[in-house]
């Protein structure tokens, strides 16, 4: 069997802001997101390999790592008509009978990122399915086990892939994330780490830690090291903090253990056509896909 595991808060951000035309509740509310996640999730379970699924969200765009470091995101910003929707995308996820994990404390990749680990342990997992192209999951990419879908582009992204795309491999994602930075979280990186020379360096010594303090001992040639090496001494303990907010968390209390219990058995028909009348999005009814034999 395959695992999907979907990044639902991404799917709502993608639906509200894609280019297809705005849509209203009979009662005037905006659920363009929702009905595009809706879409989304219809044509997902409608492929022949998706068996097993469960989504996430961030409930409330907040967690502990707020708490860590008061520049993380937050949901400040984000257009009060798509922040409403996540309860609404919560509740038609559910009445698809998909698997919904609604995250507070912790954040939708946590989830997902402790689900692909916990699963990918299975003897009769084929492979874990992470549908996003958020980089932070690369940390979790395994082999040909556990690998990303941007579903948008129809991009499978394995072990091999996220090194062709950052240049290293996924166990050092969040000391390049700690390094480089990451505009979409809110970490800023360390100043001069840029892309290039931030894989040539973790390429070498793995982690941050394992960088030599003396250039001596650099025995790795990047163009201004020297000034790198500054930088990286001058905000060491912001370093060891981005990467602290950038590593996933596997330890998400999900009450799912084994993989059957992700098992799609068909939508809870009485409860869809209740979300569905409510929010005048009928016409998805006569969209459903059988159940996987």
């Amino acid at each position: 069997m395959k695992i999907h595991l979907v990044d639902g808060t991404f799917e709502l951000f993608r639906a509200h802001y894609s280019p297809r035309p705005g849509r209203t509740a009979p009662d005037g509310r905006d659920i363009k997101a929702t009905h595009g996640l809706a879409q989304s999730l219809i044509a997902l379970l409608g492929q022949p390999d998706v068996s097993h699924i469960a989504v996430a969200f961030d409930s409330v765009i907040r967690s502990f790592r707020n708490d860590m470091f008061e520049g993380y995101k937050t949901g400040d910003g984000v257009e009060p008509d798509l922040l409403a929707q996540f309860p609404l995308a919560e509740q038609i996820t559910a009445a698809l009978g998909i698997t919904v994990w609604p995250m507070a404390e912790f954040e939708a990749d946590d989830a997902i990122a402790t689900a692909a680990v916990r699963f990918a342990s299975h003897p009769e997992v084929e492979q874990v399915v992470m549908c996003s192209p958020d980089k932070d999951m690369s940390q979790v990419v395994s082999g040909e086990r556990v690998v990303m879908l941007d579903r948008r582009k129809g991009e499978i992204i394995d072990e091999a892939g996220v090194v062709e795309k950052f240049g290293v491999p996924p166990a050092a994602i969040a000391d390049y994330l700690a390094l480089v930075g990451d505009s979409a979280d809110g970490i800023p990186g360390i100043p001069r780490w840029g892309a290039r020379s931030t894989a040539t360096v973790l390429t070498r010594y793995g982690h941050i830690e394992a960088i030599p303090t003396d250039m001596a001992n650099w025995d790795v040639k990047v163009r201004g090291a020297g000034n790198l090496m500054a930088a990286l001494t001058e905000q060491l303990d912001n370093a060891m903090l981005y990467r602290d907010l950038a590593t996933l968390r596997l330890d998400v209390p999900l009450s799912e253990t084994e993989p059957g219990q992700l098992r799609w058995s068909g939508v809870d028909r009485p409860r869809l056509e209740e979300v569905c009348e409510a929010l005048g999005l009928e016409s998805l009814l006569d969209r459903l896909p059988e159940v996987p034999e």
